[in-house]
């Protein structure tokens, strides 16, 4: 593949018949092992941390891969059609096309449990561990914890009968589509019921005044990884996105010590 014109974006191509579709790439060249963006549910790689970590990388000379799951930015299909087994597959087939050592994986929100997911994917066929890990809020099993446990009847019910329950969100105009088929297929990549060890140093940063992912879940999530190598950074007054400079500099800066 000739990634000759890598911060534009390139497109590979993931799935196969009807399920086939084009995934956004841009890639940015450089020393050190490979740092993976790893974004949220509904985010794109235009996003504010994503860029600024784009811009960190540049300075420093690393090599970065930002790409956009199936159904978000530049990338083609259908969001309210795709699951989590949609966008691990869209984060393993990013990787096997432009990494060729271990990664750094970075990942926000959904994306945190994304980099779980790939690392445990990666391990199982033989592939080298992650040289690290940087999580920001990291969702993990959120379709489950963060959703359906705490939905009243009511949206269950909805769910259940009509497939869809469209919930407004804060982050922009339009109701998000949340699916039965998300639910159900998130059960079948549940990690917290077990411990996860992906074989490298994490650090985790997380906002304690965070309504979408609470504290409480990233010191949970903290309980199943192994102890040496796991730092959890605990910001009292951050939110879920965790991007004040004062936000983006603790993340550059967690990137810096793990690359």
């Amino acid at each position: 593949m000739d990634f000759a014109t890598r911060q534009n974006p390139i497109f590979i191509s993931v799935g196969e018949g009807d399920a086939a579709r084009r995934i956004a790439i841009r890639i940015r060249e450089g020393d050190g092992p490979p740092l993976v963006w790893l974004g949220g549910f509904r985010s794109d790689m235009g996003a504010t941390k994503a860029t600024v970590l784009d811009a960190w990388a540049r300075d420093q000379g690393r090599a970065l891969i930002r790409f956009d799951y199936t159904g978000h930015g530049e990338s083609e299909g259908e969001f309210a059609a795709s699951t989590i087994s949609t966008w691990l597959e869209d984060a393993m087939a990013v990787l096997d096309a432009t990494v060729t050592r271990p990664p750094i994986l970075i990942g926000s929100s959904m994306g945190g449990w994304i980099a779980c997911l790939v690392a445990r994917a990666r391990a199982l066929r033989g592939d080298a561990a992650p040289a690290g890990m940087v999580l920001i809020a990291p969702a993990v099993d959120f379709t489950e914890t963060l959703m359906w446990e705490r939905f009243p009847p009511e949206i269950r019910a909805t769910m259940e009968r009509d497939g869809v329950w469209w919930r407004a969100t804060e982050y922009g105009p339009d109701p998000v589509p949340t699916t039965m088929s998300l639910i159900e297929d998130g059960r079948r990549h549940l990690l917290l019921d077990a411990p996860i060890d992906p074989g490298c140093p994490i650090h985790i940063l997380q906002g304690m005044k965070d309504q979408d992912v609470p504290y409480e879940h990233a010191i949970a999530t903290v309980g199943r990884l192994p102890a040496a190598g796991t730092v959890l950074t605990l910001i009292a007054d951050g939110d879920h996105r965790l991007s004040r400079p004062q936000d983006l500099a603790r993340l550059t800066a967690a990137v810096a010590e793990i690359a």
